[in-house]
């Protein structure tokens, strides 16, 4: 009787399949007058041959909740069903957030670029240009806002014509193809030219040979000038995890300097071919010094021709013995044809941008 009781008990503690909360998707995308949005998908009630019509509620926001039964599936948006969203299917888990907010695009996946001129740092006491790399979407739809890249050499980034040998890292086009892909989250980038004083403003400390170690001047001059006025007049997303930075050679070294010394600021940073060289190592010393994890993502490279690849593996290594978990907040790449320029880190790059730019499904409304 008693072992009756206690059966009867457990059956009745456990949730039922109706009690489990159901999927609800918000589609955050103004249609214009007179068009409507509706859902595909790859399990019942959804169809990838028919679409099922969403909700409109203020805000232009169109709504989907699906049966508490469907708790794993894949979808894409249509605009009056004909007219399918731009890059991936979206995937849905069990372990999703129940509360799913998208951003969707249905145009091509062509960013555009814009410029500022002669940007004033009253920390460094100079002006640079600086080259802005818009994602597809930023014109199409209004309610959607984006994490932010900084990268270092801005003029190398984006135009053969002042990149350095006439060579460009083709940033624009392979966020492109990417993000028309799916492969990758919509991103700002913002490209910040270099001056005379670049060996300076990039390197963290004093090298016997080649001086330098204004670095951390640099890095306040985008943390407190460039960065507010970003997010003042661009539509950013500003948490750490949604603010990265990326670089090469000496950049690459300012860009891991950043990662580890200014991990509230940024959740990721690209190190590509970075100069670990620097005065004896210093800064590599200083991680192997240190015990435990400062926090966010770093990928780093290196190329098997005359690219640092011994001092790069060591910088690794460091992170590793810190509690780093490879493949997981530290990506490390060895490309044996690789060398020190443009062309190899233009080839190399959509590694560092699928680990630092993950596509995921938003758990905020923005």
């Amino acid at each position: 009787m008693l072992i009756a009781l206690l059966f009867v008990l457990a059956a009745w503690s456990q949730p039922s399949a109706a009690a489990v909360q159901p999927v609800k998707i918000h589609v955050h995308y103004d249609t214009g007058w007179g068009n409507s949005l509706t859902i595909r998908g790859s399990a019942a009630p959804l169809s990838w041959t028919t679409g099922t019509a969403m909700t409109w509620t203020s805000g232009n926001v169109w709504v989907w909740e699906a049966p508490s039964t469907l708790q794993s599936f894949e979808f894409k948006l249509l605009i009056n069903d004909t007219k399918w969203s731009t890059g991936s299917n979206y995937k849905v888990t069990t372990t999703s957030p129940r509360s799913i907010h998208v951003y969707p695009f249905f145009g091509a996946a062509q960013g555009r670029m814009a410029s500022i001129a002669n940007f004033f740092s009253p920390q460094l006491n100079n002006y640079r240009n600086i080259i802005l790399y818009l994602p597809p979407s930023y014109s199409e739809n209004a309610a959607k806002r984006y994490p932010v890249m900084y990268m270092h050499d801005g003029q190398n980034l984006f135009n053969a014509q002042t990149a350095f040998g006439g060579v460009e890292w083709q940033v624009d086009e392979t966020l492109n193809r990417l993000i028309g892909q799916g492969t990758v989250r919509e991103t700002i980038v913002v490209g910040i030219y270099n001056t005379a004083n670049r060996m300076s403003e990039y390197t963290p400390s004093v090298d016997p040979q080649y001086g330098g170690g204004n670095a951390n001047a640099y890095l306040d001059f985008i943390q407190q000038t460039l960065k507010p006025y970003i997010n003042a007049n661009y539509r950013t997303l500003t948490a750490t995890q949604d603010t990265m930075m990326m670089g090469s050679s000496l950049g690459g070294l300012l860009s891991c300097y950043a990662g580890w010394t200014r991990n509230t600021v940024y959740g990721g940073v690209g190190c590509m071919s970075s100069s670990f060289w620097w005065d004896g190592e210093e800064f590599t010393r200083t991680v192997e010094a240190h015990q435990g994890k400062k926090g966010g993502r770093f990928y780093m490279d290196a190329g098997g021709n005359n690219d640092g690849a011994t001092q790069t593996a060591r910088f690794r290594d460091a992170m590793l013995a810190d509690g780093y978990t490879s493949g997981s907040d530290l990506m490390h790449v060895y490309d044996p044809s690789g060398s020190h320029n443009e062309s190899s880190w233009a080839r190399r790059l959509p590694v560092p941008l699928e680990f630092l730019l993950p596509v995921r499904l938003e758990i905020r409304t923005q």
